[in-house]
């Protein structure tokens, strides 16, 4: 891995030197439509990086987008790895400003770091590296962004919950949800050992379902309606569940609208969308990365570019 991170550095230093180039910095990947952005790559320009089991884009579209949109010399490209410790030595060694962090490596990565913030320490759980001069301090902006979502949309704290799922994006939510003030609510896992311990973990109850439970708000973290899944089209919830709630919260981003989020809509539910949580916790980890806040239309704009 930090031989691959050296070699990407000696690119941009040997090929560009300086010089305006004509680059495609919003893909990890070619694309037809992908818009064509001149930068120019220096000695100066900042590296930000994604570490995740299976790369995805969404992550550099949405940073390079407001790189470029903010004139900041920045570049951000995604990673994967097979040996973690490498990997965050890279970071450090080479100076590489920050760091996402995706599954298999959201825990993996805590022994290699100096520094865990409060979003982290909550859950034990990193998606955000920030280097400071070699020196590594790591967020959850997972858990940022629940957090405002909650607040944003002015959940009642006595609203009950039903929250479906186990796994770390899970515990995210429900820690989240915990430290918010929200004290009734159900971890719905068919799998009893991951579900009893993340529920008591949070002081909330463990079900293998909803059943006849009636709750105020639904929250689907599995990849059930996930585009590309085996359950695209599948709903989180039966619809005589969701049909009791008032609120549905679903943090699958892509696609944007999906059938748990549609079934809503159209029942007339609150609801509270994946591709936000996408956008907020990506922008939460732009500012750590850069100290710059963009306007929420350059969110907005960078978020629909991602997803294009």
């Amino acid at each position: 891995m930090l031989e691959t991170m050296q070699q990407y550095a000696c690119v941009i230093s040997l090929c560009f030197n300086g010089r305006n180039i004509t680059t495609d910095v919003t893909s990890s990947t070619p694309e037809e439509n992908a818009p064509i952005m001149s930068r120019e790559i220096n000695k100066d320009t900042r590296l930000c990086m994604s570490l995740a089991g299976r790369p995805g884009n969404f992550g550099t579209r949405f940073h390079n987008y407001l790189y470029q949109a903010l004139d900041l010399n920045y570049v951000y490209k995604a990673f994967t790895t097979q040996d973690i410790e490498a990997a965050v030595g890279g970071v450090r060694a080479l100076g590489i400003r920050g760091c996402a962090v995706s599954m298999p490596f959201k825990e993996a990565c805590i022994p290699f770091l100096d520094e865990l913030d409060a979003s982290a320490t909550a859950i034990q759980s990193v998606n955000t590296i920030v280097n400071d001069e070699g020196f590594l301090r790591a967020y959850n902006t997972d858990y940022i962004a629940i957090a405002k979502l909650l607040e944003q949309y002015q959940v009642p704290k006595d609203s009950t919950f039903a929250l479906r799922g186990n796994g770390g994006m899970a515990k995210a939510v429900t820690a989240a949800l915990r430290d918010g003030g929200y004290s009734k609510g159900y971890i719905i896992a068919r799998n009893q050992q991951a579900g009893e311990a993340l529920a008591q973990a949070y002081g909330y109850k463990w079900h293998p379902e909803v059943g006849e439970l009636a709750v105020d708000m639904v929250i689907n973290v599995t990849p059930i309606g996930m585009a590309g899944g085996p359950d695209v089209n599948a709903l989180a919830f039966a619809p005589d569940v969701i049909d009791r709630a008032k609120i549905v919260f679903d943090v699958v981003a892509l696609p944007v609208e999906t059938p748990l989020i549609i079934y809503g809509r159209e029942h007339g539910k609150q609801v509270i969308t994946g591709a936000e949580v996408a956008a907020l916790q990506a922008v939460e980890q732009f500012i750590l990365y850069t100290g710059v806040r963009p306007s929420d239309q350059q969110v907005a704009d960078a978020a629909a570019h991602a997803r294009s």
